[in-house]
């Protein structure tokens, strides 16, 4: 079950990163703690394109992977079975592979299950696509302070 409008403008605004440093625009789905699928459109004006492949700009590769930590610690937090996890934080990356570019005027689809808990990391499974087509995989852990368990 997707939540609500509100919900996902909420989700948003738990990104502890400031507006220049946040690539997801818009969630478009969230089932919270479970999965969620964000969006960010690579408008052209970024300041990251200016200076990677200024002939043919994409989007790097490490920022995609970026966006994808950030939709997954957007599931994480919404979890109504725990408390917000402060101040999440990309640690670890397995299996990752990028598959494919994204060019300005693209929009980037972001898709991430959170695959395990344990203490205080999570574990994500992220994919991310433009037009259908995939051109991210990766096995993320995020970290930040462990929920405060009630006495």
């Amino acid at each position: 079950m997707s939540a609500s409008p509100e919900i996902l403008q909420l989700a948003m605004r738990s990104l502890p990163h400031g507006p220049e440093f946040r690539f997801v625009d818009r969630m478009i789905s969230l089932t919270p703690g479970k999965e969620g699928v964000g969006e960010y459109h690579v408008r052209g004006d970024e300041y990251f394109l200016r200076g990677h492949l200024p002939d043919e700009p994409i989007m790097p590769g490490v920022l995609m992977t970026e966006a994808a930590a950030q939709v997954a610690g957007m599931v994480a937090q919404e979890d109504p079975a725990n408390p917000r996890w402060p101040r999440l934080k990309l640690t670890a990356l397995r299996a990752v592979k990028i598959l494919g570019a994204v060019r300005p005027g693209n929009t980037l689809r972001i898709e991430a299950v959170i695959t395990g808990i344990l203490g205080d990391m999570i574990q994500a499974r992220v994919f991310a696509s433009v037009a259908g087509e995939k051109v991210l995989s990766a096995e993320i852990t995020l970290s930040g302070s462990a929920p405060a368990k009630s006495t």
